[in-house]
């Protein structure tokens, strides 16, 4: 079902708003609540529950991180006086700094878990450092068929706790906007979803979410991140029988210019909404806008898209 929204029915601030916002201390806490709020009865209930197991590990990291160094001080000058973001992936990858979070992070997963679970993390645990390097470059570089799918979600979660905790600790963050709108300032990723803010001087404010360290970053409403047209754009959101198109609470923006979609979370509509969660538990919009010609750039570090 199609919603379409136009410029003036979208709520602008008076003021200038605050291009960046880190994510909170309690972050993974708050998607493990939500997953498993989301998980019953859903068709994809045993993998919500488990992404939620695995987010209460990242909520440890967090809370009591590994003994490893964070990312040079004159680097991250360096890069913010240039302005690119001082986390980057595909330097920080290389460094390997990251390499005792995977390690704290299989340590501290405990579980029976399937036989692929168990073979995941036995995979993962008996890697050589270089291999690991290969599939954390490959995964955060989008180019999931360089590695097994099943290992994608536990090393998207170390992945995400090493440079959460990153961007939490940066001295004096004057981050500046990437190469595009979709590209995160923080560490370059891709953005993952939108937020629709509700409430107070952020009433309506769209921010991106980053798909590895959580950051987000305000980017004006009714414009493709991708291309950057406001032409051509359209709303869509499954069927339900709780919402009608307008005030459902996650909408797909999609550009028929470049055939490109990015999801939406209108807190509005669910106060509780939490990106990532959200994002895994409505697949099945993916699917239908697959159907219909459009494609998707923005990752969940989770999930292998396209692949048992």
């Amino acid at each position: 079902m199609r919603d379409i929204l136009e410029p003036q029915q979208i709520a602008a601030s008076a003021s200038t708003p605050p291009y960046l916002d880190l994510p909170p201390a309690t972050l993974f806490a708050q998607r493990a609540e939500r997953l498993r709020a989301l998980a019953p009865g859903h068709q994809l209930q045993a993998f919500l529950y488990l992404v939620a197991d695995l987010c209460d590990v990242q909520q440890s990291l967090l809370d009591q991180p590994p003994a490893a160094p964070m990312p040079a001080p004159d680097r991250l000058v360096l890069c913010q006086q240039h302005g690119l973001p001082p986390l980057a992936f595909d330097s920080l990858v290389r460094e390997g700094a990251w390499q005792p979070w995977l390690d704290a992070f299989l340590d501290r997963y405990a579980t029976a878990g399937t036989p692929k679970v168990q073979q995941a993390l036995h995979r993962l645990r008996t890697a050589p450092a270089d291999q690991r390097l290969v599939w954390a470059l490959a995964q955060l570089s989008g180019n999931y068929a360089a590695l097994p799918a099943n290992i994608v979600p536990f090393l998207g979660a170390a992945l995400q706790a090493a440079w959460t905790h990153w961007l939490l600790h940066l001295p004096n963050p004057a981050l500046k906007p990437g190469a595009s709108l979709s590209q995160c300032p923080g560490c370059g990723s891709p953005a993952m979803a939108g937020v629709i803010r509700q409430r107070g001087a952020h009433n309506g404010l769209r921010y991106l979410v980053c798909s590895l360290c959580a950051c987000q970053w305000h980017v004006v409403r009714v414009k493709c991140v991708y291309c950057e047209e406001s032409k051509g754009l359209d709303y869509v959101s499954l069927v339900t029988d709780r919402h009608p198109p307008e005030q459902a609470p996650l909408r797909a923006e999609t550009c028929h210019l470049c055939q490109l979609f990015l999801k939406l979370l209108y807190l509005e509509h669910d106060s509780g909404a939490e990106a990532l969660s959200a994002d895994l538990a409505s697949l099945a919009l993916d699917m239908c806008l697959d159907d219909d010609g459009f494609n998707r750039l923005a990752p969940n570090l989770m999930l292998s898209p396209g692949r048992g």
